[in-house]
């Protein structure tokens, strides 16, 4: 290996890192949240690239019938829940209505824009929007009730999702796998690197992402309120904070973040029905690796992942998934070493 293989290496490594430090921060802020280790942000990934890849074919995605399934389940719920606590008609009906406002808006858009084939831009937008739709009705239906439940329950119920969601891809999409125009394509030489204008797009995304989220958990109210809930669940309900609200606005947050990664690695690699799982487990090692707990923690480990499963690609290829979750062993057992008791104990 010579310095102009390394750096390719380097470039593809960080490249990838890029897109696995934003499902790190997702799955770091869905936890510290919620408590939820979320298995199926992959899947969130996943959607979001075989959304686009079908409004480019000029079809309605899968993700529409999908999404007004969910939300219908979702607003019948709330229904239910509300009339029980309140037993009051109206408001049950109003709670139910707004849950199906936003999907029912964004599914008729959809299927409205699907067939004119608009310029990419566009339809990249209409994909996040339905994608992220799904992470507040996945809450409500899904975690809702189960707010105070133990983290391993939680993430029992996360494997079924993420089995459900997996299965429901394979019915809406199929098997085969697309691969999405890239947002730019020029080159640009540095030396002996050739950098995408691809790479560049997912490196600067990437960047302005974080600077958004720090800018929104510093400045904002609601920013506040959830750093609040993931210090102190209790404290944040005592000072009005209610933990419905937090789950279903991070969970929405960890539903764009995955769209947008989606929209991102799409152009870079052909994307299956079940592809988001792996992808989304890298990010997971990413957030492992922070402790589930610190997101500049997350933003390295993802880094390390992404450089790792570079060099190990090209040295060992067969074995580059084995090396990066081989990863995170040593680091559980340090972590295990250092933690004198759980959670669960308590």
């Amino acid at each position: 290996m010579d310095f102009s293989i390394a750096s390719i290496l380097l470039l593809d490594g960080i490249t990838n890192g890029a897109i696995y430090a934003l499902l790190g921060l997702a799955t770091v802020l869905v936890f510290t949240v919620t408590r939820v280790i979320f298995i199926p942000q992959g899947e969130f990934v996943a959607y979001g690239a075989l959304t686009l890849a079908m409004l480019q074919s000029g079809k309605t995605p899968g993700t529409v019938w999908l999404l007004l399934i969910l939300a219908f389940v979702a607003a019948f719920i709330e229904l239910i829940a509300c009339w029980r606590h309140h037993h009051n008609v109206s408001r049950a009906v109003r709670s139910a209505f707004k849950i199906l406002v936003f999907p029912l808006f964004i599914s008729l858009t959809t299927i409205w824009v699907a067939p004119q084939m608009f310029p990419l831009w566009l339809q990249a937008i209409i994909s996040v929007a339905i994608v992220t739709a799904f992470g507040p009705l996945i809450y409500r239906v899904a975690y809702q009730s189960l707010e105070d439940a133990t983290p391993l329950v939680l993430l029992i119920v996360s494997v079924g999702v993420h089995f459900a969601m997996t299965g429901f891809g394979l019915l809406f999409f199929g098997a085969e796998g697309f691969r999405n125009p890239s947002f730019w394509d020029d080159r640009f030489a540095i030396g002996s690197v050739t950098l995408s204008g691809q790479a560049i797009i997912i490196l600067i995304s990437t960047l302005a992402l974080i600077v958004m989220l720090w800018l929104y958990f510093e400045r904002s109210l609601s920013g506040k309120a959830l750093r609040a809930t993931a210090v102190n669940r209790t404290g944040a309900r005592l000072m009005g904070i209610t933990s419905h609200t937090s789950g279903q606005l991070v969970f929405l947050m960890a539903a764009l973040i995955g769209a947008l990664s989606g929209l991102l690695i799409g152009p870079t690699t052909t994307v299956f029905y079940d592809s988001g799982f792996l992808i989304g487990l890298k990010g997971f090692v990413a957030a492992v690796i922070a402790g589930l707990a610190s997101y500049p923690g997350a933003l390295l480990g993802a880094l390390l992942v992404g450089i790792i499963e570079a060099f190990g690609a090209f040295w060992a290829s067969a074995f580059k998934e084995v090396i990066v979750f081989t990863l995170i062993l040593p680091i559980l057992i340090i972590r295990s070493l250092r933690s004198g008791y759980s959670d669960e104990e308590h």
